[in-house]
């Protein structure tokens, strides 16, 4: 049972401090022992956020739910795997971890790398990675290398090169990510009292759609949910190999952290489509960006533009969510990892050059 349920079950209110991080809040389910050394930035415990603006743009009494991965201690749902790959590879007597990315990934690892006492080396696309997700990565101290290429050229080198030297490889190829990254079903369903009738998320290297289907499995077999989700895959339309069926060459998109053309998760998010009757879609840029705007406008939320796949494919297939349903989006990142997106495309009014007087700026607002 979750520490903060049984808390609550004990009549005790619990506080910030109570939550250990998702590896002791979940430990029964993680493939941990005593002999783990634990390294952990109290992620998890992320909030499911009511989303009662979308909820009435889909109607017919739908409930919508928000799952804000951006509130990790990172900005993003990696830091749930990446405890779990470096906690292991600090386990194994690993000195060193590696990966390639899009932004996300490149910082959780260097945070959590670091924090264990380890070196970080992240390759990423040249010139294709937001700039708050760099700062970060370079910050937490991680030796970045900028490849020429995109993301899949540089996992394939990242591959070839924990192959062949002594340094752990830490992307969602890792089996611990994803053991990670399902306790965020975990949650919803301790959140909810049980699976929601649809999950929307984002897909890229499809790591997390695979993760969330074998928590939500995991906890129907344990008894702690009675169903299970139809889980609703969705890609940007540049960047859709597993909408299309084939690898994508040159993805392109203006969300950078599923701008993947060759998912290395591709079979297990085809059989979590197939096993929960779900569906893959492309949603395009502008329907992209028109939900990130929404998001932000409507429900006070601001996640990264690949967050807002997941909403942007819901109101495209709202006429199929069943009435009554309960619906949880994942929002994978913090809408501070990519400032520039927010500052290019918004609907607000930006007032400059204006006269510092109390009159100039009464008369600017309509007074």
């Amino acid at each position: 049972m979750p520490l903060l349920q049984a808390l609550r079950r004990l009549g005790q209110r619990p506080t910030m401090q109570d939550w250990p991080g998702l590896i002791e809040a979940y430990r029964p389910w993680l493939p941990v022992s005593a002999k783990t050394p634990v390294i952990t930035l109290r992620e998890g415990a992320t909030p499911l956020i009511p989303a009662p603006a979308i909820a009435e743009r889909i109607g017919r009494g739908v409930s919508v739910f928000l799952k804000y991965d951006g509130l990790n201690p990172t900005g993003s749902f990696k830091d749930r795997g990446m405890t779990m790959a470096i906690s292991k590879a600090k386990e194994a007597g690993s000195e060193a971890v590696i990966c390639a990315s899009t932004g996300n990934t490149s910082a959780a690892a260097a945070a959590y790398a670091r924090r264990g006492g380890m070196r970080a080396f992240v390759l990423i696309p040249d010139g294709y990675v937001a700039q708050g997700k760099l700062a970060q990565a370079l910050l937490y101290g991680a030796e970045v290398l900028a490849v020429k290429g995109n993301f899949d050229r540089a996992l394939a080198i990242v591959r070839e090169v924990a192959d062949r030297y002594p340094i752990t490889l830490v992307n969602s190829l890792n089996p611990y990510r994803l053991q990670g990254q399902k306790t965020a079903a975990f949650e919803v369903v301790d959140a909810l009292g049980e699976a929601p009738d649809w999950l929307c998320i984002p897909m890229g290297n499809a790591g997390n759609i695979s993760a969330y289907w074998m928590g939500f499995k995991e906890y129907q077999q344990a008894g702690n949910c009675q169903k299970l989700p139809r889980m609703m895959g969705f890609q940007a339309a540049g960047s859709a190999p597993l909408v299309l069926g084939e690898t994508v060459e040159h993805p392109d998109t203006i969300a950078t952290a599923i701008r993947i053309g060759n998912p290395v998760n591709r079979d297990n998010a085809i059989k979590a489509r197939e096993e929960s009757k779900g569906d893959f879609m492309a949603v395009t840029d502008a329907e992209i960006i028109e939900a990130y705007k929404l998001l932000g406008s409507a429900e006070g939320v601001f996640c990264e533009p690949a967050s807002a796949a997941s909403v942007a494919g819901l109101l495209k297939r709202h006429g199929e969510v069943p009435a009554g349903a309960r619906v949880v989006c994942v929002l994978t990142g913090n809408g501070l990892k990519d400032p520039a997106t927010a500052i290019e495309h918004n609907d607000s009014t930006f007032h400059t050059g204006l006269e510092a007087d109390t009159n100039t700026v009464a008369r600017v607002m309509g007074f």
